[in-house]
């Protein structure tokens, strides 16, 4: 019996180990030349490994969460006879770039063995749940399993009213779910940020009635020949235009070597959720952008977050962040600083309730802004004058269009 063992390649940028994510295979399956069998992380991207022969899965040389130096075996496979032969590390087949705090669980790539299509996390949450994965119709690209999915067969699994019928009952179960992969870069990278930088938050209420109202007719005149406008973009205009008296805050800080860049370039990092976990794709030189230009390239970086196709440029090099929950981004919120920057503006939800003006009780939307700073090089002065700046132009919106 000749066998090929297959070892962890390097994958270059000084990578001493990687991080296995998920096997594609399991010992005896059959693998044709080319098939991907593993997924493993660095800090910079998602690897998917492939197999240089075809044969049969003999043995994995690791568990999913472990650490994988660089030059250890991954997996030996059968290839019949011919002798035992040590496979020279096999050249990556695809990159997904994470984003500063994680990355895409979902490859664009996807495995021909003829077995359900599922991210590592619908698999181990299918597992979990007892769901057999060959049952269950996916809704993704090329039959691709979602969330979604699974929740849809929970909801037609033969006896599950019934059980509902038979009303509550105590439960005793618990889930150990091992924090690896994507969720695992999440926690380091925000643990690392917590300890390393001295956060402080500063909220302020915005009044953005007529912000809200501008929004409105402008999708209304353009929404038929430009992109639709959230409040993002026009955030992002507001940043823009107050970012240039205070370039201690458009900002990124080496604290290693002591030294702080203030950069001209405003690029925005968009925090955005995706069934992975958190990425921040980035909107390049926003300053040079009109609003529908940033609305356009807002939506088309969170499609590419969300699908698993954002490029290793798109996901790093942001000079300050903007996160947001939207309709569930609560009264007020302490954002982490997506180091290195110095500074992140929360966005809250937006409320319509009564406000003193001009004398009279009067009906207004209402917004606060959620923002944080790095207190090692942004006082707190220069951090309420930032923010006031952001809420001058957002409150008299017709300032926003003029430099």
């Amino acid at each position: 019996m000749g066998t090929h063992a297959i070892k962890v390649p390097d994958i270059g940028e000084g990578i001493a180990e990687v991080e296995l994510v998920a096997w594609r295979v399991q010992p005896g399956d059959t693998v044709a030349e080319d098939q991907v069998l593993a997924d493993v992380m660095t800090d910079k991207a998602t690897v998917e490994i492939p197999s240089p022969v075809a044969g049969k899965v003999l043995a994995l040389g690791g568990e999913v969460g472990q650490q994988i130096a660089v030059g250890a075996e991954l997996i030996r496979i059968d290839v019949g006879d011919g002798g035992v032969a040590v496979a020279a590390p096999p050249a990556p087949a695809s990159v997904s770039a994470p984003a500063p705090a994680a990355a895409p669980a979902e490859r664009t790539r996807l495995p021909s063995i003829g077995k359900p299509v599922a991210s590592p996390a619908v698999r181990h949450r299918a597992g979990a749940l007892g769901i057999d994965l060959q049952q269950v119709p996916g809704s993704g690209a090329e039959g691709r399993i979602l969330h979604e999915d699974l929740d849809a067969w929970l909801v037609r699994r033969p006896g599950l009213q019934a059980a509902r019928a038979a009303g509550d009952a105590e439960r005793n179960d618990e889930e150990a779910v091992p924090v690896t992969g994507v969720r695992r870069r999440i926690a380091q990278r925000m643990q690392d940020a917590m300890r390393r930088i001295p956060h402080f938050t500063y909220v302020e209420e915005i009044d953005v009635t007529e912000l809200e109202l501008l929004r409105v007719r402008l999708n209304e005149r353009w929404g038929s020949e430009r992109a639709h406008l959230t409040l993002l973009p026009l955030l992002v205009r507001a940043v823009v235009l107050a970012v240039p008296r205070f370039p201690q805050i458009n900002a990124r800080f080496d604290d290693e070597a002591g030294v702080l860049t203030r950069h001209g370039a405003v690029h925005v990092g968009i925090a955005t959720q995706t069934e992975a976990g958190l990425m921040v794709p980035v909107l390049r030189h926003a300053e040079a952008r009109d609003l529908w230009a940033s609305a356009t390239e807002i939506a088309r970086l969170a499609d590419a977050a969300r699908a698993g196709r954002a490029t290793r440029d798109e996901l790093s090099g942001s000079t300050i962040s903007i996160t947001s929950l939207g309709a569930l981004g609560g009264i007020a919120s302490t954002p982490i600083i997506n180091a290195p920057e110095v500074a992140i503006v929360g966005v809250n939800r937006i409320v319509l309730r009564p406000v003193m003006l001009g004398g009279a009780m009067v009906a207004r939307r209402m917004m606060n802004l959620s923002s944080s700073f790095d207190h090692r090089v942004v006082d707190g002065q220069l951090a309420a004058e930032f923010v006031q700046a952001v809420r001058a132009l957002l409150e008299c919106p017709a300032l926003l269009f003029v430099d």
